[in-house]
């Protein structure tokens, strides 16, 4: 058995999952996908800022209003998304794939910029429309790679969603061949001029979602894993923007590896998330964070069972001075474990307990 049906049988074992596992999951999914996908675009918003907006409607702390714009248009994107890939009945269309670009752009926007010589220049940004300008990459080791022209970009897109739901149809490949597949060659039209990556990573979690697989989370963390894949993988297929539109299965090895071990990953991190449990289990972004002392878990544990617990009650409870408490929370706060509410002074834990 490989690993894929491996991790997919464990996965399946824990099904039907019940009404507070699922809403927990949905919850962790939600503020990781968007922090994450946005993060890798450059959005300054912090893990902890993420979440209160996204559950809570509120900002927190100094915030730049366009990245908390993004952020909140990006999980109405998310939200568009899933109901779309549960209408299983339906083709994917163009018309939603733009649909979803204006969402998360909400509108046209001007990009000025000063070139050599202090020319200033502007161009406009389109939501919901293919790109009317040439756009390309400078990559991370100084080369530029050009993406399908506007004039071809059309003709592209129109191959790119035909061949899918030919594909999925067809049942030729399964269904992480098919979102590798389709971000590859995705990324490679680049049909807008900005929020690509975003849609792409959409995009593969429509596949997942529409075949019934779990939906996954590229990590800020390891952009440059993701961003390596996708160069190496250029250099098989060529620089040609058509061959990067068309390529094949056989093509994207590179990236197929890496997407399969992705995917494996957060499954197994939906699967850990759901079944470890006990007081000294946290998560964070995806990942178990162990404490070197219990001391710490019980500090985080009283917190979240008395959000109004003051530092002199933490010392009495955990048995350790005051002056050790106060050293805790401040590493625990530089971490963004945790917040102290302006209103009332309350803790808020954005580090998860065991559910």
């Amino acid at each position: 058995m490989d690993k894929v049906k491996e991790i997919l049988s464990r996965w399946e074992a824990l099904q039907p999952l019940s009404d507070r596992d699922r809403e927990m999951l949905s919850r962790r999914f939600t503020i990781d996908f968007n922090y994450n996908s946005n993060h890798i675009e450059g959005n300054t918003l912090t893990y902890g800022q993420t979440e209160i907006l996204l559950l809570f409607g509120k900002v927190i702390g100094e915030a730049d209003v366009r990245d908390v714009q993004e952020m909140t248009a990006g999980n109405v994107g998310l939200k568009m998304m899933t109901q779309e890939a549960r209408l299983k009945d339906y083709p994917l269309t163009q018309n939603f794939i733009r649909t979803l670009h204006k969402t998360l752009l909400r509108e046209d926007y001007t990009i000025y910029r000063t070139l050599a010589g202090g020319v200033q220049t502007s161009y406009v940004i389109h939501a919901g429309q293919y790109k009317t300008r040439p756009n390309s990459v400078i990559t991370r080791y100084g080369s530029r790679f050009e993406y399908a022209s506007p004039e071809e970009t059309p003709a592209f897109m129109t191959d790119l969603v035909n061949w899918y739901n030919e594909a999925e149809q067809s049942g030729k490949f399964t269904p992480i061949e098919l979102a590798a597949l389709f971000h590859y060659r995705y990324i490679r039209i680049h049909p807008f001029e900005d929020g690509n990556g975003r849609i792409a990573r959409l995009m593969v979690n429509y596949i997942l979602l529409r075949n019934g697989f779990p939906m996954i989370v590229v990590r800020s963390r390891k952009r440059n894993e993701y961003l390596e894949a996708l160069h190496k993988t250029d250099l098989t297929v060529g620089a040609s923007p058509y061959l990067g539109a068309h390529a094949s299965k056989r093509d994207i090895q590179q990236f197929l590896t890496y997407f399969t071990n992705l995917f494996v990953e957060e499954v197994t991190y939906h699967i850990r998330f759901l079944t470890e449990r006990g007081e000294n289990v946290w998560w964070f972004d995806g990942e178990r964070i162990l404490f070197r002392t219990d001391t710490t878990s019980r500090i985080l544990n009283l917190m979240y069972e008395f959000p109004d617990i003051t530092i002199p009650r933490l010392s009495k409870e955990v048995g350790i001075s005051m002056n050790a408490v106060n050293k805790q929370i401040k590493q625990l706060t530089e971490k963004g474990y945790i917040q102290r509410t302006e209103r009332n002074g309350n803790w808020r834990l954005i580090i998860t307990p065991s559910i």
